[in-house]
């Protein structure tokens, strides 16, 4: 055998080894990505209904926990979760609440789950029934026709984004065209909790329908020029029943402390609790609001609302 034979085999044989290496290779790392493709885009709906639960469990014992971490802030003027001062959105004057009504300009955009009066009417009921006796006009309660889930805001005060008559109409359009894809939520209150700053708040689980997450994620993709730093958690679901706005007028006598006075707190939403935890609802609607004044869906404001049914449709193509 020549020497050009003998280098020329030895180079077929580099040259067929390289070439199986690498089939090797492209073969694991395809097996692979199919394997992680299958199972990023196929989870069992069970693991992700699990996740998200957990995630607002979490959440909720964190807000329960803010009352005794931060004591009573709303006796002492404190901030909102909004970065806004009570007396920027109460007056208490002659022992009557009169809320601020501040232009938003430019308006805020806000996409909200609405929950309907068959369900907050009841819920309003045994909030005012309990806290009423107590705090009389120290304390606003949310108008309970229009009791709502913040999801997605287009714009808001901390980070206003200017539109267009036309790209709010477009805007509007798309959360219609999205929120067609949405199935109902059916929802479960899981607790009321009191915070720091006086807001008491429904906290609900997702029993079947479309997550918060995944509603969320969808108006982040279709309203592209939002705000990056969204107000809420992407996986809250909560609702404001009332504002406690001062002291109680009325107090059982041995309380005398601090502790005493967050152990009354405590023992009002134990009530609350007791009547409310369980309660079922159903949510169909999600509504495109433009609140011409700050907070107006809170404080009776003025606004433009755009309902759209959630129709639970597969998404268009």
């Amino acid at each position: 055998m020549t020497g050009r034979t003998v280098s020329s085999w030895t180079h077929s044989k580099a040259v067929a080894l390289i070439w199986l290496v690498s089939a090797f290779l492209f073969f694991c790392l395809f097996r692979m990505a199919i394997l992680n493709s299958s199972h990023a885009v196929l989870p069992s709906s069970s693991d992700l209904t699990m996740s998200s639960s957990e995630r607002r469990s979490k959440l909720y014992e964190k807000m329960e926990r803010d009352l005794d971490e931060h004591g009573a802030a709303f006796l002492k003027h404190g901030k909102t979760s909004q970065s806004l001062s009570l007396s920027d959105l109460f007056t208490l004057k002659d022992g009557s609440v009169t809320p601020v009504l501040k232009p938003a300009n430019p308006p805020v955009r806000a996409n909200v789950l609405y929950l309907g009066t068959e369900f907050s009417t009841p819920i309003a009921e045994v909030v005012k029934n309990i806290f009423y006796p107590y705090f009389d006009k120290a304390i606003w309660f949310q108008n309970s026709s229009m009791y709502h889930f913040s999801m997605f805001h287009a714009s808001h005060h901390i980070a206003p984004v200017p539109a267009t008559k036309e790209e709010i109409d477009a805007e509007a359009a798309s959360v219609l065209a999205v929120a067609e894809t949405f199935c109902p939520l059916n929802i479960v209150l899981d607790r009321v909790v009191l915070t720091s700053t006086g807001v008491l708040l429904g906290c609900w689980q997702v029993a079947s329908g479309t997550d918060p997450i995944a509603i969320r994620a969808k108006l982040r993709n279709v309203l592209p020029r939002a705000p990056e730093k969204q107000l809420y958690d992407a996986a809250i679901l909560h609702t404001s029943f009332a504002r406690l706005l001062g002291p109680p007028k009325a107090l059982p006598t041995e309380l005398h402390t601090t502790s005493d006075e967050l152990q009354f707190f405590h023992e009002l939403v134990k009530r609350l609790n007791t009547d409310l935890h369980g309660f079922k609802a159903t949510v169909s609607e999600l509504w495109y609001v433009e609140e011409h004044d700050l907070l107006a869906l809170a404080l009776n404001g003025r606004m433009s609302i755009r309902r759209f049914k959630l129709g639970c449709s597969r998404p268009r193509s």
